[in-house]
């Protein structure tokens, strides 16, 4: 006998059967956890996130169309719950964004100053540069950045994630490039770069 078909098993939650939910969400916990990873700092804020998706998921089940695949409805849900928590993170910072450690000077340093760095070690501090530039942007930017350079979606896709027409998410991929570009011309290219 094969496994219900998600169509199938939302069907049946719809119907009353909340406990066919539960295939629904091994299916899919995977990709939303690895989603949500490229979003959050922390393994206890990817869990939050996580969480979050499948209640929003169960209870919003009723919106599901069927137009398209669950899994492309469940992933755009799950952008937008990551938004969400990036915008929540940046309103609830009680400090300022910290710089680079002394630790992470270090490394730094002793990676540009080699004359033939390891391959491995300069993609390390080139993550490690991204990640940090990333800190310092809006939740709005860094949701783009990561969609459309680290992830490299296309405009299309990112338009189907986020709700976000084209025009805007050129706009704003835009003002996030310049919003990196002002972050790095505040850092101390010769030590740093």
């Amino acid at each position: 006998m094969e496994p219900p078909t998600d169509a199938e098993l939302i069907k049946a939650v719809l119907g009353g059967d909340t406990e066919s939910f539960e295939p629904l969400v091994v299916k899919y916990q995977p990709r939303v956890f690895a989603t949500a990873r490229k979003y959050a700092r922390r393994e206890s804020e990817v869990e939050d996130i996580v969480q979050e998706v499948f209640l929003k998921a169960f209870s919003k089940l009723n919106t599901f169309r069927n137009e398209s695949p669950f899994e492309h409805w469940l992933m755009r849900l799950t952008v937008r719950t990551c938004y969400d928590h990036l915008r929540a993170h940046q309103r609830n910072r009680e400090q300022m964004l910290a710089e680079i450690t002394d630790e992470e000077v270090q490394w730094l340093e002793k990676v540009t100053s080699s004359a033939d760095p390891v391959a491995d070690e300069s993609a390390s501090a080139a993550r490690l540069v991204i990640h940090k530039l990333l800190e310092h942007l809006s939740p709005e930017s860094r949701l783009i950045i990561q969609l459309l350079e680290i992830e490299e979606k296309s405009l299309k896709e990112i338009a189907e994630l986020t709700g976000w027409s084209i025009p805007m998410i050129k706009v704003r991929a835009f003002r996030a490039r310049a919003a990196m570009r002002k972050v790095l011309s505040r850092m101390d290219r010769e030590r740093y770069l």
